[in-house]
Formats: structure tokens, sequence, C-alpha cells
């Protein structure tokens, strides 16, 4: 086993924490049709989500009108602004909320294929050093519960951000900063969960692990998070955080996580 827990600093942390990602986007290129089939879960979920985020678009000044009844003999000018304060805020706290949404329910679908991505980089890497191996039905119960806790942890978020966005301006921009650093942080966490739950970590355990890491974990979480808001981005970058988040768990513990150089036949190259 390779050390990699060595402190460093604020910015180096995140910046490894993208090329984290950027390791994982190489199996499009060694193991495309692997990844081409970890894209589909993540298309029946983005119809879904992308259904429920146009049906708030069309209906947030219904919303901000709405919960904003004070504001209703203000000037024209005042009673705007606030309202176009609230539907931005309403906004940044829903597109936090989506973006995990999207990720939890990603790898619930898509289970088989996220479990294949993250076993084949583990494989590359020399295997997992005792390994634990949970009954199915009980791992996927497991996830489901940590992923509705996590969800709710972010709703609170969600609801904090939502207040934040009523200060004018700086509140705003602010909320949508600490929207796209806590979506990074609870996406690697549930990223990470197939090479954790494959050690027999708990979520706890699970936290500590990253929490040790919190820059690369940041870096890597935001990247995937910022990717995700791309057109279609999701699509591409699921499979590639599925195995770079891999990479994260094992650095996280202490574990090598330089993938192989390949040569042009594709075989590892020492």
């Amino acid at each position: 086993m390779t050390s990699n827990t060595t402190k460093v600093g604020f910015l180096t942390g995140f910046g490894l924490g993208i090329r984290l990602l950027a390791r994982g986007f190489r199996l499009w290129a060694t193991s495309p049709r692997l990844m081409l089939i970890g894209a589909i879960p993540g298309l029946v979920t983005l119809v879904i989500i992308v259904t429920a985020a146009v049906v708030l678009a069309l209906n947030l000044e219904n919303i901000s009108t709405f919960l904003t009844p004070f504001a209703d003999r203000w000037d024209e000018v005042y009673r705007t602004g606030i309202r176009l304060l609230v539907m931005a805020a309403i906004a940044g706290a829903g597109l936090l909320i989506f973006v995990y949404s999207y990720t939890a329910i990603t790898l619930l679908i898509g289970q088989p294929f996220f479990e294949r991505i993250s076993e084949r980089v583990e494989a590359s890497l020399g295997g997992v050093p005792q390994q634990v191996d949970a009954p199915l039905l009980a791992s996927i119960a497991r996830g489901i519960g940590e992923s509705v806790r996590i969800l709710l942890v972010t709703l609170a978020i969600g609801l904090g951000l939502f207040v934040l966005g009523f200060i004018p301006v700086v509140g705003t921009v602010l909320a949508w900063i600490l929207g796209a650093i806590t979506g990074g942080w609870f996406l690697a966490l549930e990223l990470s969960t197939p090479a954790f739950e494959r050690r027999g970590l708990p979520l706890r355990q699970r936290r500590a692990a990253l929490g040790a890491q919190r820059s690369t974990t940041l870096g890597f979480g935001v990247a995937v998070f910022v990717l995700f808001l791309v057109p279609l981005g999701a699509l591409v970058t699921m499979p590639a955080a599925a195995a770079g988040a891999t990479l994260l768990a094992r650095r996280s513990l202490g574990e090598t996580d330089r993938l192989p150089v390949q040569n042009a036949s594709g075989t590892p190259r020492t």
C-alpha cells in the first residue's frame, strides 16, 4: 500500500482532485463500451430531472409571488426586485438539490454498471485489500437509506442557501458559490460509495476519510458539480466521475491511486 495521506496546501489538493476526475475520463478512451453503458442510467435520470427542472422554472414567478404576499402593495421597482431575488434563491437551492438527486438516482438505477466501472479501476491498481462482499439486497437497502439521509441534509442546506439568497447581490453570489462547494462535497461522498462499501466502511468512516483529504475531495466534487451544469455534461461525466471517485476513495485510505500507463494496444505498461 502506498500512502497518499500527506498533507498538502489547499490549492494543491484542490487541483489534485480535479486531476483525479481527469484520470477517470481516461476510461472513455480505454473502455468506451463500458463507459457508454454506464451513461445509459444517467440518460433515464436526466429525463426525470430535466422535467422537474422545467416545471420549477415555469413556476418560478408564481412561487415567488406566493412567497412574497407582503410585497403586493410595494412600488413596482421594489416588488420586482424582491421577487427576482426570491426566484434566484429558489433556483440556486433547487440546483443543488437537482444535481445531488441526479447522482443519487443514477447510482441507484445503474448500480451494476457503476460497480463494474469502479471494479475495473480497482483491478488496474492491484485490487482491493481485504474486500468485504456484502449481500446485494442489503447493499442496495443501505445505499437507499444513506442517500435519503444525505438528501435530507442537502434539503436543509438548500433551505439555508435560499434564505441567504435574500441578501441583495452578495447573498445570491455567496449562495451559488456555497451551493457548488456543498454540492461538490456530497457528490464526492455519494460517488465514492461503491469503493468504500467494497471495504465494508460505513458512512461515518467514509466522511472521516474524505474529510482528511478535504481540499482534494472538494476539488473533485466541485469539478463534477460544474460539469453537471453543462448541457448533457452529466451524461458524459457520470461514468468518469464513478471512476475518479474510486481513485479518490483509494487515495483517502492511503492506497495507491496511480493508474498504469497504457500502451498503444491498451495493455498496462510498467
